[in-house]
């Protein structure tokens, strides 16, 4: 409850069953009752998250080179990881145009021509630590809009339970991008 008044943060409430489903597969799994087959809407780290994250990415660079609409916007705490950063070096190559939203760590250098000249970084500081972490992905005309308790750096990736879960309302999706264009 102390740090409830320093940090501004973004949770779901949700009565989704396929939601419901995986949060208590995670609880199962943490508690080494079973690991589930399939999963229905959460990326969960360490197992999958940066291969989910490395996908989307690459989506959008795929359709960047298809000459489909491609877009990536990242609200965060951190940005270290090194497959993710190359990952968006080469979507930025590929001419999709990367919004990055940063508090603090950041190792991507934006604005280097042919490799990042497609990136701007931007910083948050005030008051308020902003503590949420929203993931934009134009998917070709298709929005989606995820949100995770996890940055993009290695200990949050690969030594944490971290849980990545999708937005799927039109209205909270308008809601998120208006935080996001903030």
């Amino acid at each position: 409850d102390a740090t409830a008044k320093l940090y501004t943060d973004i949770g779901l409430l949700t009565a989704s069953n396929e939601i419901g489903e995986d949060a208590t597969a995670v609880f199962n799994m943490i508690s080494g009752y079973s690991e589930p087959l399939a999963w229905n809407k959460l990326a969960l780290a360490p197992i999958w998250l940066r291969s989910r994250f490395l996908y989307l990415i690459g989506r959008e660079t795929k359709y960047a080179r298809e000459g489909r609409q491609a877009r990536i916007i990242a609200k965060m705490n951190s940005l270290c990881d090194k497959e993710l950063i190359a990952a968006l070096y080469e979507a930025s190559c590929a001419g999709v145009k990367i919004s990055l939203i940063v508090r603090g760590i950041c190792s991507l250098i934006p604005g280097i021509p042919e490799v990042s000249e497609n990136i701007e970084v931007r910083s948050i500081v005030g008051n308020f630590l902003e503590h949420s972490r929203i993931f934009y992905f134009k998917n070709d005309g298709r929005e989606e809009i995820y949100c995770a308790s996890a940055d993009w750096m290695p200990r949050n990736l690969d030594k944490r339970v971290e849980i990545l879960f999708p937005v799927e309302k039109e209205e909270l999706k308008r809601e998120l991008l208006h935080i996001l264009n903030l």
